[in-house]
């Protein structure tokens, strides 16, 4: 059987590191896929679990060199450490400032700024002996792995710039007189750049990316319990399911629940997207995270920690960040030739150089130049970045996507499929006409009875209006068995003392509605009645657009995707929502396998096709769609099916997600154009001379924060 594992991955320092993971486990035969994403440190791995084991998985990563520790989602994210400056790089650093003072005098004639040679070795010795250790096991580990890393080019440049200037300082023919030429500063400063760039962009990729921090903080570590009728100060893990919790004003809520007594207001903005407040009161519900802007509350805790909603879309997040789209690929196989490539024009280049100059120590230094410059750090972080800050900003507008394919998809699209009801309208349609077949044997109140009997056992809105319609006419509604469903067309069941009843479309239940003066009939969503394979009435049910529709189908065709409507509904309501709303094409009458064939035609004209849909009966159109969109809280079916969730129920955070995607997508690719362009550039001009290896350690090193700094744009962009 299938099985899907995380794992948080340690000690990886560039996209050469996740490619080498990579290559290891699918080589595997009881590996179907391995992908491992250097932004987010994470590998996602589909295995045979008839074959192997996740804890036999996480030995293979770490024999490749790697930490490995498995994500599960019975517990939420770890909340990260402060990132800060550790006595390695602080020492690094140090050292590193009387070479920095010796290059500025050399820049401006002052070579008597620069220490003694015998100093500048005492100090590269103990950078290059010492504090480049982790660059030297990282380097190995990536070397026995079979694919090296960007520590097997800072090392191979360092140390040779290291054992030159110790044989000219104290070996060569010059040394006696004091003449001899050493580079000691360029080895010191190269790891320096390069490991203050290795923070700068692990602080980055740690606090600033990834949404996940922010999430923490949403749940409180401290509340109020009701123990032994006390009220009690406790910490957050220690409060059990069924604890009585107290939330007052400017506090948040610890876990979902519901409320016992009480009122006030909350913003629950973090899992909706929404910023109005909703209205708390007994009987209601409180979701983890929500913070009490107005009033207090007393709720009976039901869900806790990962159970949660909040908890749910935690683990969501992370996978979906950990996720890698199908663009990455560019960067990955490029990634994965880079440093051997790299090696080769460096080793090119000293003999070409020696060849011209006749000089080998102006070749070393180009070589060791081209070996600093060229960083895969830029290429590997350029897709995963802009991933994670995406999914992050779609969270935060109550969008949550599967994984980062989805949301490259929908970057691409051109076409949107919308059901109509739940979806362009409230989903609260009302009973607004009756209709009793005449001498039928049934009035009013009575086909009030049996409709309800039979639609309690449904989920669609048109049955849960009937029901409460009759509940509302204070009416006893028998007793229903043998429900059954037949989906886009309605349900059955055994009504206790009727018989067999149908309740759905006209022509399920076998009824010609007659020419009616009143039009509601031609506009309304229509629910028939039958008993034992007689109509005895219909339902006439409306159903108000949402406040917002009108604005975020503008939205949509604004940025010229063409939008289409296909309903269950009668063609004549169907038309009549989209002439509301300006829409040109609109599908009534439609089965399930309808729908689906229809987004496959759009498919096969060269649309690239967004579903949106609630129910069941959407669930085929959703599968063929290029991507999907569900709303929360709709059929578990359509949410598992889909490739994005909807938080808010609102056609408007569909607009956002496309918009989302698209900045996302736009991102990514300047980020790779940047990573390319600046190895296309950089080594060339390293090659020719132009660059020395100081000033190519700190460009190497500012390119990956550059990247990143990119990435983190999309948190800024409007996507109105």
């Amino acid at each position: 059987m299938q099985q899907k594992v995380r794992f948080q991955i340690e000690g990886m320092t560039c996209q050469a590191c996740a490619s080498r993971i990579e290559k290891v486990l699918n080589k595997k035969d009881f590996v179907e896929s391995a992908g491992v994403n250097f932004a987010s440190e994470e590998a996602q791995v589909t295995f045979d679990d008839s074959k192997t084991s996740a804890a036999d998985i996480a030995k293979i990563i770490e024999k490749t060199g790697y930490g490995a520790k498995e994500k599960t989602e019975d517990t939420l994210p770890q909340a990260e450490a402060e990132h800060h400056i550790g006595w390695r790089l602080w020492l690094l650093l140090a050292i590193n400032i009387p070479f920095l003072i010796g290059m500025a005098g050399m820049m401006i004639g002052r070579h008597d700024w620069m220490i003694p040679p015998l100093w500048q070795f005492v100090l590269a010795s103990v950078v290059q002996l010492w504090l480049a250790i982790p660059f030297y096991k990282s380097a190995w580990a990536s070397i026995k792995g079979g694919l090296a890393n960007m520590d097997v080019l800072v090392t191979i440049g360092t140390v040779s710039i290291y054992l030159y200037s110790v044989y000219m300082l104290f070996f060569s023919p010059h040394a006696a007189h004091g003449m001899a030429h050493v580079y000691f500063e360029a080895g010191v400063m190269v790891i320096g750049f390069v490991s203050l760039g290795k923070f700068l962009e692990h602080r980055t990729k740690k606090s600033s990316l990834n949404s996940l921090g922010l999430l923490l903080k949403l749940t409180p570590t401290q509340v109020n319990v009701q123990r032994e009728g006390e009220w009690k100060q406790l910490p957050i893990d220690q409060v059990q399911i069924g604890d009585l919790i107290r939330a007052n004003h400017g506090e948040r809520i610890a876990a979902d629940g519901v409320i016992e007594s009480g009122s006030g207001w909350a913003d629950e903005s973090h899992l909706t997207g929404e910023s109005n407040p909703e209205e708390k009161k007994a009987g209601g519900k409180v979701l983890a995270g929500a913070l009490m802007t107005e009033g207090s509350v007393v709720y009976r805790a039901t869900q806790l920690g990962s159970q949660t909603l909040l908890g749910d879309m935690m683990n969501a997040l992370s996978e979906a960040q950990g996720s890698k789209a199908p663009i990455a690929r560019v960067a990955d196989k490029a990634a994965a030739v880079f440093v051997p490539t790299v090696v080769g024009i460096a080793l090119l280049t000293f003999i070409v150089t020696w060849l011209i100059k006749s000089d080998w120590t102006v070749a070393l230094m180009h070589a060791v130049a081209v070996l600093v410059i060229a960083c895969p750090c830029a290429l590997g972080l350029a897709t995963p970045a802009a991933i994670m800050v995406g999914m992050g900003k779609a969270v935060k507008h109550g969008i949550w996507f599967k994984d980062a394919a989805a949301m490259e998809e929908t970057a691409h699209v051109d076409a949107v499929v919308l059901d109509k009801t739940g979806t362009l309208t409230e989903g609260r349609p009302q009973v607004t006409a009756v209709y009793c077949v005449p001498d039928s044997g049934f009035d009013e109140d009575a086909l009030y009875r049996i409709a309800a009997a039979v639609e309690q056992n449904a989920a669609h809105p048109l049955a849960r209006a009937i029901v409460s319609a009759a509940q509302a006419r204070g009416l006893d509604i028998p007793a229903a068995q043998n429900a059954q469903t037949v989906v886009g067309a309605g349900i059955t069941a055994e009504v206790e003392g009727v018989g067999l009843v149908k309740a759905g479309k006209a022509e399920f239940a076998e009824l010609t509605l007659p020419k009616f003066s009143d039009g509601v009939w031609e506009i309304a969503s229509v629910v028939a009645i039958s008993v034992n394979g007689k109509p005895i009435g219909a339902f006439a049910l409306a159903d108000a657009l949402k406040a917002d529709t009108a604005e975020a189908i503008g939205r949509l065709k604004k940025h010229g995707i063409d939008v289409y409507i296909m309903s269950g509904d009668n063609q004549g309501t169907v038309e009549y929502v989209a002439k509301q709303l300006g829409i040109a094409h609109a599908f009534g009458n439609m089965s399930p396998r309808d729908k689906a064939a229809e987004v496959q035609k759009l498919k096969a004209a060269g649309k690239t096709v967004a579903m949106v849909g609630d129910g069941i009966n959407d669930t085929p159109a959703l599968a063929t769609a290029n991507v999907s969109f569900a709303m929360k809280g709709g059929a578990d079916v359509a949410e598992h099916t889909a490739s994005a969730t909807l938080m808010q129920h609102s056609v408007n955070q569909l607009a956002d997600a496309l918009l989302v995607s698209q900045a996302t997508l736009k991102n990514i690719k300047q980020n790779l154009f940047f990573a390319f362009f600046y190895n296309i550039l950089g080594i060339p001009l390293a090659a020719l001379g132009f660059l020395n290896p100081v000033i190519a350690g700190a460009a190497m090193a500012a390119s990956s924060v550059s990247v990143l700094g990119n990435a983190l744009r999309l948190k800024r962009v409007n996507i109105e």
